[in-house]
């Protein structure tokens, strides 16, 4: 059984910490504690039962509660699991904007960061190339490199 954890926000991994310290030193039938990455506020324990979970948490600095409804693997599996999605977007493509502040903005793909879903762009606008970081999903493609 799956179960979330209701922590201080941006005290999730000092939680983690002190909930799989609290488990290996009490010998508790627990059997995972993760933060999952963009979720804040809230971590995951995999225990046998509720009681289980209310013993490795119960009493814990940062530590809020334990929301009642417990969850399956398949709900959180996109935020634990990484994605391995593939990235159309080449260094040296042009690329445009497509959100703000930079929207309509048309840019040159410098890097591309996979794990982040990231891309450095140089805005050709701009006056001074100042390289700036965007998400992946910010940008899309008008032209490639090789077509020129």
């Amino acid at each position: 059984m799956i179960f979330i954890i209701k922590v201080t926000t941006n005290k999730e991994e000092r939680a983690v910490d002190m909930i799989a310290e609290r488990i290996e030193k009490k010998n508790i039938d627990a059997f995972s504690v993760s933060r999952p990455h963009g979720l804040r506020g809230y971590i995951l324990l995999e225990a046998e039962n509720r009681e289980t979970a209310e013993e490795s948490v119960f009493n814990l600095p940062y530590v809020k509660g334990i929301i009642g409804k417990t969850i399956s693997y398949e709900e959180v599996k996109n935020m634990l699991e990484p994605s391995a999605t593939t990235i159309s977007i080449k260094e040296g493509d042009i690329v445009e904007m497509i959100s703000e502040p930079f929207k309509k903005e048309k840019a040159k793909v410098l890097r591309i960061d996979k794990q982040k879903e990231e891309v450095v762009v140089s805005l050709l606008g701009a006056v001074v190339p100042l390289p700036v970081t965007v998400k992946l999903d910010n940008v899309k493609v008008i032209r490639r490199e090789d077509e020129e």
